[in-house]
C-alpha cells in the first residue's frame, strides 16, 4: 500500500489540482454569464463570451508552443494559475462591458497556453504504462467537475451573488497553483534555456517548420489527431444550438432543459466510472475508434428526437462514450508525439482547430437561420458521423502502432530536441 501511495502521490496531486480548477471553470462560466446578462439584458452579449475563447487561441497559439517547449512546464503552469486567479479576482470590480471582455480574453489566452503546457508536463510525469489509467481517472475528475461545479455555483448564488462565486473561483485557481508547486520540476537536459525566449520571427518560423516536418514524417499520427479534433469542432458547433433545439424543436421548459443537461452529466459520470474500471483492459485503438463513433451516434439520436425521452437517450449515449473517447485520444497523443515538440505541435494544431471552430459555429448558425434548427443539427450530426467513421477505420487499420511511439523507430530523433 505504501509503495502504491508513493508511486501515485504526484499523479494524484496533479489530478486534485486539475479537479479543483475544473470545478472553478464551471463556477466561473455560469457566474460570468449571469453577470453579463444582468449588466446588458442581451443574450448576444453573453454569446460574445463564447467567441472570445477561440479568438484568444488564434491570438496565442502561433507563438505559445515556442515558449512551452523551452521553459520549465511546472513553473509555467503555476504562473498561469496565479495570473488567472488575479484576473478573475478583479472581474467583479469592473463596470465596463468592454473591459470585462478584455479581461476574459486575457484569461482565455492563459487557458490556451495552459492546456498544451499541462499535456506536456503530464506526459513527462506519468510513465507510459500508467497513462491510460491516469487518463481514465482524469475523465472521472472532469465528469465530477461537470456535476459538482454547477451545483456549487447554484449554492453560492443562493447564499450570495454571482460576484461571490467569481471570488470563490479565483481561490480555486490559487489553490490549483499552490498544489502544482508541490509537484516535481522534472528538469532534464532537453531544456536549453530557463529564461523567456526571444520570440523572433526567425525562431517562430523554425518551430513552425519543425511541426510541418513532424506532420510530413508521421502522417498517421497527425491524421488521427486531426480527425479527433474535427469531431470536437463539430461537437462545439452542435452544442451552440443545444438551447435553441431544446426550446424550439422539443418545446422544453427551462426546468426540463436543465434536467436534460443534468442527464448528460450523469452519462459522463457513469461513462467515466466504467472507463476507470476497464480502460486498462481496452486497447487504445478501440477507445479512440469506437468512443468517438458512439459520440456521433448519440448526437444523431438527439438530432432526430421529438421528445424529451429520446433526446435524453441521445445525451446519455454521447456523454457516456465521450469518457472513453477522451481517454483514448489523450493516451494516443502522449504516446505518439515527442515530448520535446508537444507544446509546439499542440499549439499549432490548436490554432487550426480554433479557426475551424469559428467557421463551423458560424456556418451551423447560418444553416439554422436559413433552413431550420432541427435540419442544421441533423446535417452537423451526419458530418460528425462521417468524421468519426473515418477515425474508426484509421484506428483499426493502424491498430498495432497505437501503443508504440512511432517516432522512436526513426534515426533523426535529434530533430525534435529543443534548441
Amino acid at each position: 500500500m505504501k509503495k502504491v501511495f508513493y508511486t501515485w502521490k504526484n499523479p494524484f496531486l496533479l489530478l486534485f489540482g486539475i479537479g479543483l480548477s475544473n470545478i472553478g471553470d464551471w463556477i466561473y462560466l455560469i457566474a460570468l454569464n449571469l453577470i453579463v446578462l444582468d449588466m446588458t439584458g442581451s443574450p448576444l452579449a453573453v454569446a460574445a463570451l463564447y467567441i472570445l475563447k477561440p479568438l484568444a487561441t488564434i491570438f496565442t497559439n502561433f507563438w505559445s508552443g515556442t515558449i512551452i517547449d523551452r521553459l520549465n512546464q511546472r513553473d509555467l503552469m503555476v504562473r498561469l494559475d496565479l495570473v488567472t486567479a488575479v484576473l478573475i479576482f478583479i472581474l467583479p470590480s469592473i463596470s465596463s462591458l468592454w473591459l470585462i471582455y478584455l479581461v476574459v480574453f486575457l484569461i482565455n489566452m492563459g487557458s490556451s497556453v495552459f492546456e498544451p503546457t499541462s499535456m506536456t508536463y503530464i506526459t513527462k510525469l506519468i510513465p507510459s504504462e500508467k497513462r491510460k489509467r491516469f487518463n481514465s481517472l482524469r475523465s472521472l475528475i472532469d465528469s465530477g467537475g461537470f456535476l459538482i461545479g454547477p451545483a456549487i455555483a447554484g449554492l453560492l448564488f443562493m447564499l450570495g451573488t454571482p460576484y461571490m462565486a467569481i471570488y470563490i473561483n479565483a481561490l480555486t485557481f490559487l489553490g490549483s497553483g499552490l498544489i502544482t508547486l508541490l509537484l516535481p520540476q522534472l528538469d532534464d537536459s532537453t531544456w536549453k534555456q530557463k529564461s523567456f525566449p526571444d520570440l523572433s520571427f526567425g525562431l517562430l518560423k523554425k518551430d513552425w517548420n519543425i511541426v510541418r516536418i513532424f506532420t510530413h514524417n508521421f502522417p498517421f499520427v497527425m491524421v488521427i489527431y486531426f480527425l479527433f479534433s474535427l469531431m470536437m469542432v463539430m461537437a462545439t458547433a452542435l452544442d451552440s444550438l443545444e438551447a435553441a433545439f431544446s426550446k424550439e424543436v422539443l418545446q422544453l421548459s427551462d426546468s426540463e432543459y436543465g434536467f436534460l443537461v443534468s442527464i448528460a452529466g450523469f452519462g459522463i459520470a457513469v461513462g467515466a466510472v466504467v472507463n476507470t474500471l476497464f480502460a486498462k483492459k481496452i486497447s487504445t485503438s478501440l477507445l479512440i475508434g469506437l468512443g468517438p463513433l458512439f459520440v456521433s451516434v448519440g448526437y444523431i439520436v438527439y438530432a432526430f428526437s421529438s421528445s424529451f425521452e429520446i433526446a435524453a437517450l441521445g445525451f446519455v449515449v454521447l456523454s457516456f462514450s465521450l469518457a472513453f473517447a477522451n481517454t483514448g485520444f489523450h493516451t494516443f497523443y502522449q504516446n505518439n508525439i515527442p515530448v520535446n515538440v508537444m507544446g509546439r505541435v499542440g499549439s499549432i494544431y490548436g490554432l487550426i482547430e480554433a479557426f475551424i471552430i469559428i467557421v463551423a459555429t458560424i456556418s451551423i448558425g447560418i444553416a439554422a437561420q436559413l433552413l431550420s434548427v432541427k435540419l442544421a443539427v441533423i446535417i452537423g450530426s451526419f458530418l460528425m458521423l462521417l468524421v468519426t467513421g473515418a477515425l474508426c477505420l484509421m484506428s483499426f487499420y493502424f491498430e498495432k502502432k497505437f501503443d508504440e511511439p512511432v517516432y522512436e523507430t526513426e534515426t533523426n530523433e535529434g530533430l525534435w530536441e529543443v534548441n
